[in-house]
């Protein structure tokens, strides 16, 4: 597989060197063909060049790569897959742009969050042509938001830019929904159960399905106030839980986007420390329930009068890993219930994440991996790619074809393959669960739940 990557920062190096290594992306393709994959990477820095260069066995051009002409030497006419990973907007938006019109099968690029949040409004993916936009810092965001929402979950994942979340929670012992069949249950309007794993066994369950003390649920839903409200229902009876304190260290793009996603939760208390004033003032105007004090972090004084030692979750979401430690260790020792905090550099990631429990981190995110994991969920050389694999089967994404069977169909009229279920549709730039009266339609991207069985049917339908 030929492979361009514009970009040889911290981002694009990691990715870099994960594919000339064979330890990530493809892997299962590479030993198929029994050949190594031709990466070739772009950066305007020589320094950056150099560096990977000696790093790694790839081609290495020292040019914009925004511009035609080192796009052509980089073979782009015969690349598969191509990612722009600069700091840069416009290089990103406008060498991703060139790429596919030049016939490139896969081009993802890296932008700010800002223009992810626009999204809704303006999507400059659908504008430029381009197959898959992100935000490393708003991948990042939402790694650590899955902690804060759904501290009793098995596992979280989000569909469709966010607006869909997939979480698998237990049946608890004194759970409103224990002996009911799902038709029973009756879920919040678009939320759903996906699959249920029971002694060791998963399946895709119908209306019938009945729930069992212990029954590890996989709950998918459009509006996140409303899965939460099914998985208290299944956990605890739908006693709702007291307000969420959380503390973030850092208004920086990380602290912002998680604060913005945290927001819209009704029972999330959010409290930013921030030592720079003119951004303690631009964050106030942006997050109108977020409090956010103008201190510093990494001082113990800041923390205890702040009251730091009562909070549930304390992240550290700065630029600096050292802080972001620095400022986890003085949050435990004040009482911090649960620490979090972002490492952006590789050695420090593996060191945290192999001890960061013993001082009160439970979670250390990595923007470069939370990147990798993203990237790699769309590489499967077929015609979907895998979200998740579960004992169930797998929540897979897919393009509805142009000529498929179920196009202009009501979801209710179409008979799915037993053993798969319909999670979500994106369409536009909207992501929703649908109801029995939507309507599929030619280009709707499909989030769906298949086991092995059904996997081939459901693809068949849906193509």
């Amino acid at each position: 597989m030929n492979i361009i990557i514009v970009g040889a920062g911290e981002i694009g190096r990691h990715l870099a060197t994960e594919l000339s290594q064979g330890h990530a992306l493809l892997e299962s393709e590479g030993e198929k063909s029994g050949k190594k994959h031709k990466i070739t990477v772009i950066d305007s820095d020589p320094r950056l060049v150099a560096e990977i260069q000696r790093a790694i066995d790839a081609k290495v051009i020292c040019a914009d790569g925004s511009t035609v002409g080192a796009l052509g030497r980089a073979d782009v006419a015969n690349c598969n897959l191509f990612l722009a990973l600069t700091s840069e907007n416009s290089v990103n938006l406008v060498s991703s742009s060139i790429a596919k019109a030049m016939g490139v099968k896969l081009v993802m690029c890296r932008v700010h969050p800002e223009l992810q949040r626009d999204i809704p409004i303006f999507n400059l993916g659908v504008h430029f042509n381009i197959d898959h936009l992100f935000s490393s810092e708003r991948l990042t965001a939402n790694e650590l938001a899955k902690f804060i929402r759904n501290p009793d979950s098995l596992w979280v994942e989000e569909l469709g830019g966010g607006e869909i979340e997939v979480q698998q929670v237990r049946v608890g012992p004194k759970s409103d929904g224990m002996g009911k069949s799902l038709r029973d249950l009756k879920p919040p309007a678009r939320t759903r159960v996906a699959a249920i794993t029971r002694n060791g066994e998963s399946f895709v369950p119908d209306a019938d399905a009945v729930l069992e003390e212990g029954d590890e649920v996989t709950i998918c839903g459009n509006e996140s106030t409303r899965l939460r409200d099914l998985a208290e229902i299944l956990q605890k009876g739908g006693k709702r839980a007291e307000a969420v304190r959380v503390v973030i260290f850092g208004g920086g793009e990380y602290g912002f986007a998680l604060a913005q996603m945290l927001q819209s939760w009704e029972h999330c208390r959010i409290r930013i420390f921030e030592k720079d004033e003119v951004l303690c003032q631009d964050l106030t105007e942006r997050l109108g329930k977020t409090t956010v004090i103008n201190a510093d972090a990494t001082e113990l004084s800041a923390l205890e009068e702040e009251q730091v030692g009562e909070v549930d979750f304390f992240v550290a979401a700065s630029g600096s890993d050292e802080d972001n430690v620095m400022a986890c260790l003085q949050a435990n020792n004040l009482g911090a219930k649960k620490c979090l905090t972002i490492i952006h550099r590789a050695a420090y990631a593996r060191a945290i994440g192999a001890s960061g429990r013993q001082f009160g981190v439970v979670a250390a995110v990595s923007p470069r991996e939370a990147t990798r994991r993203y990237i790699e969920r769309h590489l499967t050389g077929e015609k979907y790619y895998v979200v998740r694999k579960m004992m169930a089967g797998q929540v897979i994404g897919t393009d509805v074809g142009k000529k498929a069977k179920v196009a202009g169909m009501k979801v209710d009229e179409i008979n799915w393959p037993a053993g798969s279920l319909l999670v979500g549709v994106l369409r536009g730039g909207e992501a929703i669960v649908p109801s029995p009266e939507d309507v599929i339609e030619s280009g709707d991207h499909i989030y769906a739940m298949a086991s092995q069985k059904a996997l081939k049917k459901l693809l068949k339908l849906l193509h």
